[in-house]
């Protein structure tokens, strides 16, 4: 299915590429940008956005790893404590 008609990127490229930016490197933030980045397009219109994520989202290897999962919370309370 075409996500983006302006790019020509279907939602088995997403997939694609989101598949092989983790295997790559686990511990990479996957946004909307890196993913055209990496199949070499641009975005245009910016019109297909929320159906972009919500493909992104389908994939099991979108979520970030658990290791770095609660990073957040600890540099907070790193803050609150100095």
């Amino acid at each position: 299915m075409i996500i983006c008609s302006c790019a020509k990127i279907s939602d088995r490229d997403i997939h694609q590429a989101i598949d092989w930016m983790r295997d790559a490197d686990a511990y990479t933030l996957i946004t909307p940008g890196k993913i055209y980045r990496a199949l070499g397009k641009t975005p245009e219109c910016g019109a297909c956005i929320r159906l972009f994520i919500e493909k992104m989202r389908c994939n099991d290897k979108l979520g970030v790893p658990a290791e770095l999962r609660s990073l957040r919370r600890r540099s907070r309370l790193t803050v609150v404590s100095e």
